[in-house]
């Protein structure tokens, strides 16, 4: 068993200076101290929100037809 070390990039880890066959299987440990840093890191270098409130503007309201909310089709003539 031998250890490398990598980083996350995109939700995928990235190992630094390794070259393994395709297909092999990896266990990747991360320990308490890393991934708490990780964590503040990602939530403080997280781009803010923006929250934007519409007002409903009088008078741009349709107004219902009626046998609308019935489902009413009219018949061919």
């Amino acid at each position: 068993m031998r250890a490398y070390k990598g980083v996350v990039e995109n939700e995928v880890v990235v190992l630094i200076g390794a070259k393994l066959p395709e297909g092999t299987v990896v266990t990747v440990t991360v320990g308490e101290g890393e991934l708490l840093r990780a964590k503040i890191s990602s939530a403080l270098n997280r781009p803010k929100k923006i929250r934007i409130k519409l007002r409903p503007m009088p008078g741009l309201t349709s107004e219902r037809v009626p046998g609308e909310a019935e489902g009413h089709v009219p018949e061919p003539v």
